[in-house]
């Protein structure tokens, strides 16, 4: 999927997305769990993330004190370092990198700290998760970075 024109093709479908999952029923959320999972999965056997890494170039995950261990570890230097480094606080008080991309994406796409990455771009994007109903919005704003959730988005309403 052509990167540049992603944004553009998602804004287009946000409202039918948003209609969706306005339009399921409670009582088929388990339904729906159970069918964005197996999308999910199917979609990621098609995609490899390392051809896009989108993610890493454009969203900035937050990063807890947890996070910031494990960086520091990783990196061997010290927490505090980690933070003068590579983080900044935003506008809701929580730790982000300074600058995007990611101070930690190669340019073959891996991440030189990969085993130690935030908890964010561990369970981004998200679309494995249970009660997927609740981060529905998350997931439509996803859909304009990351091509994976667009075409999981679009098979999950072919789907239902």
């Amino acid at each position: 999927m052509d990167l540049t024109s992603l944004p553009e093709r998602a804004k287009k479908t946000e409202k039918e997305s948003k209609l969706f999952f306005k339009a399921i029923k409670k009582n088929r959320l388990r339904d729906l769990d159970d069918t964005i999972h197996a999308i999910h999965e199917e979609v990621f056997d098609e995609i490899d993330c390392l051809a896009c890494a989108n993610c890493c170039r454009s969203l900035g995950p937050r990063i807890t004190d947890r996070d910031i261990e494990k960086m520091a570890s990783a990196l061997r230097i010290k927490p505090h370092e980690v933070v003068e480094r590579y983080l900044r606080i935003d506008e809701d008080k929580d730790y982000v990198f300074k600058e995007m991309p990611c101070p930690f994406i190669c340019h073959d796409n891996y991440c030189s700290i990969y085993e130690d990455r935030p908890k964010a771009c561990r369970e981004y994007p998200h679309t494995d998760r249970k009660k997927f109903f609740q981060i529905q919005a998350l997931t439509i704003r996803n859909a304009a970075t990351c091509p994976a959730v667009f075409e999981i988005l679009e098979r999950l309403k072919r789907e239902f």
